[in-house]
């Protein structure tokens, strides 16, 4: 008989795993004998004693049982126990919790559009990649090396909950000289990428059935946090001035905080008005609650110097601002931050060291000594003048392939655009996707973003990633199936 090893554990343990499993499944019905130890592990290439380990424990779990002289069979009595039980993906939801529960259900739309598995599409317009490529990996290996080399002992131990000392100062340093915000280190929050930021901050601020304020649409990691939270929330219409909030909305009861995304509108692109902005604050002010600013790549401001954070127009201390390195040098870093209010340091603190007890200390120490170098900030500078050329060949190719059959929305700052599709229902943009999917072309529709999905159809497309060559072809191609539909 041929059994199949996952992989895990000591090989006793994964020939054990199989039996039982084959045996629970039925494939090894009662009485059925099983081969000798010598003869198994003679099929299966492993020694004796790795087999006789395994019968052991099915004998004393009484899956099977010895015959003296006649060998080892499948013990009687297991027919009701395989009839009771539930497939296997029903018994592993059936174990959660109520909250275990919602997590996969509200998990659901963020991890949907999210990277899988599978292989890339050739012409990936995904969101939120940047340009590996352009990344300067010999300045961050020498960095990372010589933290490598000159780590301490007392960097082996668990490092503060609230983040390195170092990389707070620096990054503190960049914000201010570079951003317009004027904060502390003692501020700042180091995150596991800014996902646990949100996270986090959903556990602290939001009670079940507080309300939440949030752009419609927004980024679905942030809905999925508030949900999971226990929060209703509250959709807020954006238009070319950013999030619209009207007196209803300032007014109703319940709110304990507003999401926002002023640098760049998360996916529709646009930038927030300076009026909207002081009137947001304005009204977190008056109603005593907060606004979460995701900077999340403020840094690609194209038409000019990237714009304040809403952060920097705070006096009141009502604004949690929200940073990430994914976006700016890559994603596998997993280092984001949060600049909190002095009175909330404490909490998050704790609440990240409840999370995961810090953040590894490698990565940190390199990451300060990035920024201080100032090999961060050269980078930034490459890769905004990289990003405004992928975005001319882009909104060139869409003119010159797709040309009045679509709208542009959101050119002005980020990676990404959106593209409504004239004329096209949603359900039928969904499809154009797929069949996109098919011939190597990644689009990804808006859907995801929207608590009511709009009735015309549209697509998001992240071009940071991509070289001019793979823009201009993977439009071609899009525009070719767009003709085909």
């Amino acid at each position: 008989m041929l059994l199949q090893l996952d992989g895990n554990g000591p090989l006793h343990r994964q020939v054990y795993a199989s039996l039982r499993d084959a045996i629970l499944a039925g494939d090894l019905r009662t009485g059925a004998r099983l081969p000798s130890t010598r003869e198994l592990a003679a099929e299966m290439g492993l020694s004796r004693t790795t087999v006789q380990l395994a019968f052991e424990q099915l004998l004393a779990e009484g899956y099977v049982e010895g015959r003296v002289g006649s060998g080892t069979y499948v013990a009687p009595g297991l027919e009701e126990a395989r009839d009771s039980r539930p497939p296997a993906d029903a018994t592993d939801a059936s174990r959660l919790s109520s909250s275990g529960r919602r997590i996969l259900e509200v998990a659901r739309p963020l991890l949907s559009n999210r990277a899988s598995g599978r292989p890339r599409p050739r012409w990936d317009f995904r969101h939120g990649l940047p340009s590996l490529a352009d990344f300067p990996r010999r300045s961050w290996r020498r960095h990372l090396l010589r933290r490598a080399r000159d780590f301490s002992l007392d960097a082996c131990d668990y490092g503060a909950a609230q983040g390195s000392a170092e990389l707070r100062d620096a990054i503190a340093g960049y914000l201010t000289r570079s951003r317009g915000v004027k904060c502390t280190a003692e501020e700042i929050v180091i995150v596991t990428g800014s996902q646990q930021g949100l996270d986090l901050t959903a556990r602290l601020l939001v009670d079940e059935g507080d309300a939440v304020l949030m752009e419609e649409p927004g980024y679905e990691g942030a809905r999925s946090a508030f949900t999971f939270a226990g929060a209703r929330l509250l959709p807020v219409p954006v238009d070319e001035e950013g999030m619209r909030l009207d007196a209803e909305q300032m007014n109703a009861r319940g709110v304990r905080l507003a999401y926002a995304t002023p640098s760049h509108q998360y996916p529709l692109g646009w930038v927030m008005s300076l009026p909207r902005r002081l009137a947001l604050l304005q009204w977190a002010e008056r109603a005593g609650t907060y606004v979460v600013e995701d900077d999340y790549d403020g840094e690609y401001r194209l038409g000019g110097r990237p714009l304040a954070p809403l952060r920097a127009l705070d006096r009141g201390g009502r604004v949690l601002y929200l940073g990430t390195f994914s976006k700016v040098m890559f994603p596998a870093l997993r280092l984001g931050y949060l600049v909190v209010p002095p009175a909330l340091v404490q909490p998050f603190a704790r609440a990240k060291s409840l999370a995961d007890g810090g953040t590894p200390m490698l990565e940190q120490q390199a990451l300060a000594d990035f920024i201080r170098s100032g090999s961060f900030e050269r980078h930034l500078r490459r890769a905004r003048a990289r990003i405004r050329e992928r975005r001319a060949v882009l909104i060139e190719s869409v003119a010159k392939h797709l040309g009045d059959r679509v709208e542009v929305v959101g050119a002005d700052a980020g990676a990404h655009v959106l593209l409504r599709l004239r004329g096209w229902s949603t359900a039928r943009g969904h499809e154009l996707a797929r069949r996109a999917a098919g011939e190597g072309v990644g689009v990804y529709p808006a859907t995801p973003y929207y608590l009511k999905p709009p009735r015309q159809a549209e697509l998001v497309l992240g071009y940071g990633s991509l070289n001019h060559a793979q823009i201009r072809l993977g439009i071609k191609r899009l525009a070719g199936l767009m003709t085909r539909a």
